[in-house]
């Protein structure tokens, strides 16, 4: 590379520009050529009894190894094999009740050879994605995936840009056709996912709310001298008043503390309670419990069953200690 050679800023925008209509493209062209093959592949990969097992080399590998673990967190069991170690006793980890998908752009990838010939003598179903379906691979495959005769990004064509990111695409298409095809849901994705980011986004009320006797819960003809004393306690700056039946009829917090300073001590807890407060049931997202807070502009939620019934108590610092945002 010449030392001389520096793009303006301009020319480095329409750079990128063209990289990402470039592969934009391949993904329309994939996309509008999705057919019989595709549905093929879909019907092997769900009555697969074992593992898919996804191999590639090189950027394919890179790949493939990616796809794998997409499949795998989405409700397929799948594993990657680098097709040079297969062929130096990782064969062993492939049985018959496994499918393999095999990545080569160019369909010829020598380390394949041994894999392909594996499959084929076992019959283990084996399905292609390739650019080439007369290649070596192409021709041996029980299905072949056809990348799209589409240039790769770079400037001077070689660079493995397009076929990885078309290839990665398909292999993500197939996975969330699969999820949806299996009726995969948030409940089952969090099995997957209990840890990070992701994990807390799908952790449901219940998990995080207060139950029992660290709840602020005081009767309706209660003092608002014990009620403040109760208050005080517990530390949420909240108190929920409920029926001889448990059920929430209302809640007093700081602001309603605040309007009714006049004669404060001398009143009744349902006289200075917010009546039809909000609440949540257990079984949604405490995400979502976290969005009706946010929205609401208050820092706690009294959660209730189907029949108003208290249940527990969400506060925002639950969520923020879950790491929900």
């Amino acid at each position: 590379m010449s030392p001389d050679t520096v793009l303006s800023d301009a020319d480095q925008i329409t750079a990128m520009q063209q990289v990402l209509a470039t592969e934009a493209d391949a993904l329309r062209e994939m996309s509008e050529g999705l057919g019989a093959p595709h549905l093929k592949a879909l019907e092997m990969l769900f009555n697969v009894q074992g593992r898919v097992i996804l191999t590639g080399v090189g950027k394919s590998g890179h790949i493939a190894r990616k796809a794998a673990a997409t499949f795998a967190s989405t409700g397929t069991p799948a594993q990657f094999v680098h097709a040079t170690e297969a062929s130096h006793g990782d064969l062993g980890m492939i049985s018959r009740s496994d499918l393999c998908i095999a990545i080569s752009n160019s369909g010829e990838t020598t380390e394949l050879a041994d894999l392909i010939t594996y499959t084929r003598r076992f019959q283990i179903p084996l399905i292609a994605i390739t650019r080439n379906a007369d290649s070596s691979l192409g021709s041996q495959a029980d299905v072949t995936l056809l990348l799209p005769q589409a240039p790769e990004a770079c400037h001077i064509g070689i660079a493995p840009t397009t076929s990885t990111t078309a290839t990665l695409a398909l292999c993500d298409a197939l996975a969330v056709a699969l999820m949806q095809t299996r009726g995969f849901q948030k409940e089952d994705f969090h099995l997957f996912h209990p840890g990070g980011k992701l994990g807390a986004q799908l952790v449901r009320v219940n998990a995080l709310m207060h139950k029992g006797d660290a709840l602020p819960l005081i009767a309706p003809e209660t003092s608002m001298r014990d009620g403040l004393l109760l208050i005080t306690e517990k530390g949420f700056g909240i108190a929920g008043v409920v029926d001889a039946d448990n059920r929430l009829v209302g809640i007093i917090t700081d602001g309603d503390l605040r309007r009714n300073l006049d004669g404060l001590l001398d009143r009744r807890a349902i006289d200075v309670a917010t009546k039809n407060p909000k609440s949540v049931t257990s079984g949604i997202l405490a995400s979502e419990a976290l969005q009706v807070m946010n929205a609401s502009k208050i820092s706690a939620l009294f959660v209730l069953d189907e029949a108003g019934h208290v249940q527990g108590l969400l506060h925002i610092h639950d969520c923020v200690r879950a790491g929900i945002v």
